[in-house]
């Protein structure tokens, strides 16, 4: 996916959407169970300052890795033009993952990686690519160990963030960072013909718009725009659809986006974080999960 140059004043930039993102810490409130109305696994979800790490860890990026890791999977799909290689949360034991709907769109076979090193074929369940979010499902799989969503509407600038993903296939990479800014518009491609190449576009990068610029290509005509969570926590190609996770270890984004430069090589590996990177607040992934789950492919 080769691109003309484009110039800032602070040298060449490409945006990359494969990416992993950190999650931010909240405080306060308890945990409860979130039923979808639609039916299907119940997706837990924590309400601001529910503790999936014991609170004497709160905060310990080893304790939020070792608890959250179980429930990141690494997707890899096979699309008529290439492959596309992403991130995805578990989010119901019967083998539910969501990710974004840009690492699976037009895949003809797509297959998961645990961080226990099972491997399962899947299937999408429902997308949307207005929010870039799909629901696939693990095939005969059972036992998983599903995310713990929390209150995305609870988090603050400054709070403490880790990512969890698999940036070029490196499964369970672990990052952490702090939430740097809150309501990003984040404009992503809702054309299948996008989803190419590393969960991004056919030149191997995701292209998007934000702050009215133009990143790794033209998203083209058919867009859509969300307010994203904007963390500095180092995001790598591959981590599209990984999780964000708060000081408490509790799922508050989906990672979509990533900005970081790029050397001279056309090559999308060449690209690296410069601690700009994007993700859909958990609040949006769980009210949108019925209508995933129904079999919407909008």
């Amino acid at each position: 996916m080769t691109e003309p140059k484009k110039q800032h004043p602070r040298g060449t930039l490409a945006l990359l959407g494969a990416v992993a993102l950190a999650a931010a810490a909240v405080g306060g409130g308890t945990a409860y169970v979130f039923q979808e109305l639609a039916g299907g696994d119940a997706v837990s979800t924590a309400s601001t300052g529910a503790h999936v790490v014991p609170a004497a860890k709160k905060g310990d990026v080893r304790a939020i890795a070792a608890a959250v890791a179980p429930s990141v999977v690494e997707i890899d799909a096979t699309l008529g033009n290439g492959s596309s290689t992403g991130s995805g949360v578990i989010v119901g034991d019967g083998g539910e993952v969501v990710t974004n709907n840009h690492v699976v769109a037009g895949a003809s076979s797509i297959k998961v990686g645990t961080s226990g090193g099972k491997q399962y074929e899947a299937e999408v369940v429902g997308t949307d690519s207005a929010k870039d979010l799909a629901l696939i499902r693990l095939r005969g799989a059972s036992g998983l160990h599903a995310a713990q969503f929390g209150d995305s509407d609870g988090v603050r600038v400054g709070d403490a963030v880790v990512a969890i993903g698999s940036p070029e296939g490196l499964t369970g990479t672990v990052t952490s960072g702090i939430v740097s800014a809150l309501h990003r518009d984040v404009t992503v491609p809702t054309d299948q013909g996008q989803g190419q190449g590393q969960g991004q576009g056919s030149d191997g990068r995701w292209p998007f718009r934000f702050d009215g610029r133009q990143f790794n290509g033209d998203p083209g005509s058919s867009t859509t725009t969300y307010q994203a969570i904007q963390t500095d926590a180092a995001l790598n190609p591959g981590n599209s659809g990984g999780a964000l996770i708060d000081a408490n270890g509790a799922v508050i984004g989906i990672n979509s986006a990533m900005y970081s430069t790029r050397s001279r090589s056309p090559s999308a590996s060449s690209a690296g974080s410069i601690g700009l990177g994007f993700a859909i607040p958990s609040n949006t992934v769980t009210s949108d999960l019925a209508r995933l789950r129904s079999g919407s492919t909008d």
